[in-house]
């Protein structure tokens, strides 16, 4: 009787250790399988977006007849020669070729010879371009070179002599009408620093 006692124990016992093999039901690390691995966030940095440059404003095309009427001789600008305001009619070379742009000054002396100067605008064509295409009368005379101007031409015709000095869009003329070519010659020397400034001064 003993004998099945103790077998029967032994019995017991072994099925308790099979029973261990098993998953435990109240072991979480056993009983459920291990999830698949989440990848991580990846986080897009999107580079910054640079503004489109704007286009340069263009500029706006300059006023033509106010560059004229700065670059035409003033009454100050002539008050040494003795001379009065005279009539504005535009004279000599070039006359043609006046746009509204140009504008236009006269002077008279005592002795009754005449001053008259002009600035004409061109702007369909550069000014040198103009002053070389000019078809002045008379025989052509030296006078000093003016700086900064783009073409200078002189010309006398008897005793009335055109000065034309030629700067961007403008062309400053001078004409002297004196009693003999030497004096209007004369005239436009003194008047030409005065004149080449005052062009050479526009845009």
């Amino acid at each position: 009787m003993r004998h099945r006692q103790v077998v029967a124990l032994a019995a017991v016992a072994l099925v308790g250790l099979t029973g261990c093999d098993g998953p435990d039901p109240n072991n979480l690390e056993t009983y459920y399988d291990d999830p698949a691995p989440q990848s991580a966030p990846v986080s897009v940095t999107e580079a910054p977006v640079s503004p489109a440059k704007a286009a340069p404003a263009p500029q706006p095309a300059p006023d033509l007849g106010l560059l004229a009427e700065r670059a035409l001789l003033s009454d100050a600008d002539v008050a040494e020669e003795g001379v009065q305001p005279g009539s504005t009619e535009a004279s000599g070379c070039l006359t043609d070729s006046l746009s509204a742009s140009s504008r236009t000054a006269s002077w008279h002396y005592p002795s009754g010879s005449m001053l008259r100067h002009r600035v004409a605008a061109y702007p369909d064509e550069t000014a040198a371009e103009a002053v070389a295409a000019a078809d002045c009368t008379g025989k052509t005379v030296s006078v000093p070179a003016q700086a900064g101007v783009d073409r200078q031409r002189a010309w006398c015709e008897g005793k009335t002599c055109t000065v034309l000095l030629a700067k961007g869009k403008l062309v400053s003329g001078l004409t002297v009408s004196a009693s003999t070519e030497t004096r209007a010659v004369d005239a436009a020397k003194r008047l030409l620093p005065a004149m080449a400034a005052k062009l050479v001064a526009q845009p």
